[in-house]
Parts: C-alpha cells; structure tokens; sequence
C-alpha cells in the first residue's frame, strides 16, 4: 500500500508530500505529476513519480495501485475541474483504491457560493462511485490574502465587499498536515471533515494587523459588489475569476466561511497558525 499525493508539485500537495515524508518512509509515498522535472527533487528523495495529467484520462490508467490510499487535491482551473476530478475518480475505482480523500470546501452541500459548486459535484461523483472516500472541506487559506500585499501595501487599504463577514482561514500547511493525518491514520473512511481556522477575522481586523506590524495605516475599503468587480478587473484579473471573489466576499458577508469547528486543529495535532504569524512570515519575504 502506497499513499498517494496527486497535484504534489502544487503549493498544497507538495506540502502534503513534506508532512508524509515527517513520519512515513519515502519509498512508500508517490507523486502524481505533470511534469517530471519539477518533481525531481523528491524523486531524489525516493518518492516514486506516477507521470500523469488531469486533463489526460487515458494518463491515470496507471497512476493508482489496488490498496492505495490517495489524495486528489482539487485542480485550479476553475470550470474545468469537473471533467478533471471525474478522470481521477473513475482511474482510483477502477484501480481499487482503498482511500480517496478530496480537498473540497467549508461547508461541503452547504456551501452557496460559485466557487462551491464544482466542490459539491465532485463530492457527489464520489459518493457514486462508491469509492472509500474522506472529504477534507478546506476552508479559506490565509495566503489567499498574504500573498498579495504588495498593491495593499502601496495605497494602504484592504479593498473588499465582505462587510463585517468573517474568515476563519488557515495556512497551506495547517491544511496539508491534516491531510498527511487522514492519509496515516485510521477511522476516517466515511468521514466529512469541515476545516477551518481556530479563530475568524474580518477584513478590516486584517488591515487593523498590517497596520501594526507595519507602522503605517492600512484601512479596509468597503465598497459594492460591482466597484470590487471593477477594482479587480482593472488591475488585470480575468473578469471571470474577478466576479467569483466577489462572490466569495458576499459568501463570507453571509457568514459561509466563518466556522470555526475545531477539525483541522484536532487532525493537525496542533492549533492553526494564526493570522498575525502569516502576516509576518509575508512582510518578511515581501
């Protein structure tokens, strides 16, 4: 039995494959890549590469072993991600996998919001195909909003039409280590997990932290829906994926990712990484 890490040159499932090689023997983790070169690194490290696309079924037929536990971390290419995750799903059933666990989002059926949706189809193909399944319901991840201080920084404000909606967003890692723990441990097949930060922030409590950490006075913008959408896709986001964050500020207005239920904490074995931390560790790279 070997555990299974797809999309693990990405910035979730390479950190998923860092925490099972913590605790499990390399030879016993393999990565389903696109690209060989840029999984080099671990094969040097005695990861075993399965070569495998998305948006390749016919690649899959050999990716998966009988007795497999494996991880499809959710594609990116949103409105794609259907067809790609139904690739996958059919290769792990005919393979005979023991265990497939998904990266979908808070609130699973629940969830409302546009982003959601290719989430709660996927969850469904995988209850159809009667498949061992987890389904590890990441909630925001805080680099979402770290990893793009630079425009904040030079006009000091947060701009968003979140309201005083809250977010109880996590790190990529915090999320990866639960994962690394469902996929060692035992007692999770059936299981649905909602994950999701230890604590909530609202946007402007995240510029109220720039602000302190900085020295300078970061304020948070409100404005309306279409303005964001205008703000968004005039510093040159695709309007398509412009009109699904602000969908996503009006699911968080909605209170859709504001949960707190302690799962990704207990998984982890350790609390989530709190807003202030990740907010450093990205002033310090910035």
């Amino acid at each position: 039995m070997n555990i299974v890490v797809t999309g693990a040159t990405g910035a979730l499932g390479r950190l998923v494959v860092e925490e099972l090689l913590a605790t499990v023997p390399a030879d016993r983790v393999a990565a389903v890549v696109r690209d060989k070169e840029k999984a080099a690194d671990l094969a040097d490290r005695g990861v075993e590469l399965r070569i495998a696309d998305y948006d390749e079924p016919a690649t899959l037929e050999g990716a998966f072993r009988p007795g497999d536990r494996v991880l499809l971390v959710s594609g990116s290419e949103v409105g794609r991600r259907v067809p790609q995750h139904t690739a996958v799903i059919e290769a792990a059933k005919a393979a005979g996998v023991a265990q497939l666990a998904y990266t979908g989002v808070l609130g699973g059926p629940e969830a409302d919001f546009d982003l959601a949706a290719e989430h709660r189809t996927t969850e469904q193909l995988i209850l159809d195909s009667g498949v061992p399944y987890t389904f590890l319901r990441n909630g925001w991840y805080t680099e979402n909003y770290t990893a793009a201080l630079s425009p904040v920084l030079e006009h000091g404000a947060v701009v968003g039409s979140a309201g005083d909606g809250r977010i109880a967003s996590a790190t990529r890692a915090d999320y990866a280590a639960a994962a690394a723990a469902v996929l060692t441990g035992d007692g999770h097949l059936g299981r649905a997990y909602e994950l999701s930060g230890d604590t909530a922030w609202s946007l402007a409590e995240y510029a109220a932290e720039l602000s302190r950490q900085t020295g300078r006075t970061i304020t948070y913008n409100e404005v309306p829906a279409e303005t964001h959408l205008s703000i968004l896709t005039g510093a040159g986001v695709p309007e398509q994926f412009a009109r699904i964050l602000v969908d996503v500020d009006a699911a968080i207005a909605r209170g859709r990712l504001a949960r707190t239920t302690g799962d990704l904490a207990r998984l982890a074995g350790r609390p989530t990484t709190p807003l202030a931390e990740t907010i450093s560790a990205a002033l310090a790279g910035a």
